[in-house]
């Protein structure tokens, strides 16, 4: 069985897969635009991580779907007794490494969110012991490094309360702004 975490309440900028300190991004767009579409990039990101500062990347959740309780039963994780019970929500993105010193592909993607229809925002899963199995969703190498002009599509797992609906992927922006957010059409 494997141990995982869902991190929830996600206004911080920290933690995202859980293995450096904050990788908020540090820029949003010129013309002040925070909504997508699914397949649009976002305005290119700063990071903020010291072995790639000031590089540039962009973001563009490509597809969003809710997964089942079979994928959930499925998937070797211990289920929290004590917990309402959860569904995967799959997001599959393109991170394209823009300009600067090669990154980390889990550097790009680690202020993902997924708002529910409930207002509810959950990062992505992170799996600490064991592995966690979902169909069509396999788990992104987040160590890789891409160069300026190079993309990796990935798929991230976000759990989700049962009975709600994913309604729109966001990419935080730090504490003091809005996150640029992708509706989800059901």
């Amino acid at each position: 069985m494997a141990l995982a975490v869902a991190l929830t309440g996600c206004n911080d900028s920290g933690s995202g897969k859980g293995r450096r300190g904050s990788g908020s991004v540090g820029s949003s767009s010129s013309d002040g635009k925070k909504t997508y579409r699914l397949g649009e990039a976002s305005p290119p990101q700063e990071s903020t991580m010291k072995a790639s500062k000031d590089s540039k990347f962009t973001v563009t959740p490509t597809k969003v779907q809710t997964g089942t309780t079979a994928d959930m039963d499925n998937s070797g994780l211990d289920k929290d007794k004590d917990k309402a019970p959860k569904i995967p929500v799959y997001v599959w993105s393109t991170l394209t490494h823009k300009s600067g010193k090669a990154m980390e592909v889990g550097d790009m993607d680690n202020d993902l969110v997924v708002k529910t229809d409930k207002g509810e925002r959950t990062r992505a899963l992170i799996v600490i012991m064991g592995d966690a199995k979902w169909p069509n969703c396999p788990e992104p190498d987040t160590l890789k490094k891409l160069s300026a002009g190079q993309s990796e599509k990935i798929c991230t797992a976000f759990l989700i309360p049962e009975g709600q609906k994913a309604a729109a992927v966001q990419l935080s922006q730090g504490f003091s702004s809005a996150p640029l957010e992708w509706p989800v059409k059901n």
